[in-house]
């Protein structure tokens, strides 16, 4: 019987600058430490139809990389040979039990960071970043999320530019990318 959790079994892909696959895969969580490889990977923020609502999400306590830090909607990394929005769909039904994503958009497709180190762990992510709505309340996987709410994105736009809050190194990178771009701009 496999007792192994997704997180143990899943693989990132190593690209090259570019966000070229070079062939080769690691362990997803072997693979993270403080010389992590440049992998694929991709952002998502998920927007209410309703009122423009961002959902933003707190990492689960226990993860490995960046625990308890919130940050945008869902992160995660395409399996080998997946396409980078059936991943997002994915792991938002598994991170998020959101079942639908309407509107599925990569809106920054050439994002790249790396992150100081944070316990350890190095980020080092080509990232396509994506834009989804929905208009349900998310039903989150405990082992992936610690939290969740809803803001504005006036809201939004305060806090993770405010230096004292718990935000990813990401998401405050990616916001000066993003704050100018559609539908983030006529928010």
């Amino acid at each position: 019987m496999d007792t192994s959790t997704e997180a143990e079994t899943e693989r990132v892909v190593f690209v090259t600058e570019d966000g070229v696959p070079t062939g080769e895969t690691g362990p997803k969580l072997a693979s993270h430490h403080a010389d992590t490889r440049l992998h694929l990977a991709f952002s998502c923020y998920v927007l209410r139809r309703s009122d423009n609502a961002l959902l933003i999400t707190q990492r689960a306590l226990h993860k490995k990389v960046w625990p308890g830090v919130w940050t945008n909607s869902v992160c995660g990394h395409p399996a080998p040979a997946e396409a980078l929005e059936t991943a997002v769909r994915r792991r938002a039904s598994y991170e998020l039990g959101l079942q639908t994503l309407e509107d599925l958009e990569c809106v920054l497709p050439t994002y790249r960071y790396r992150t100081p180190p944070f316990q350890g762990i190095v980020e080092n992510e080509f990232c396509p970043v994506f834009a989804a709505w929905t208009d349900v309340d998310p039903q989150p996987n405990p082992e992936e999320v610690g939290g969740w709410r809803w803001i504005s994105w006036a809201d939004y736009t305060q806090w993770i530019t405010d230096p004292d809050t718990d935000a990813s190194y990401w998401a405050r990178d990616q916001f000066a990318q993003l704050k100018d771009k559609k539908p983030f701009s006529a928010l």
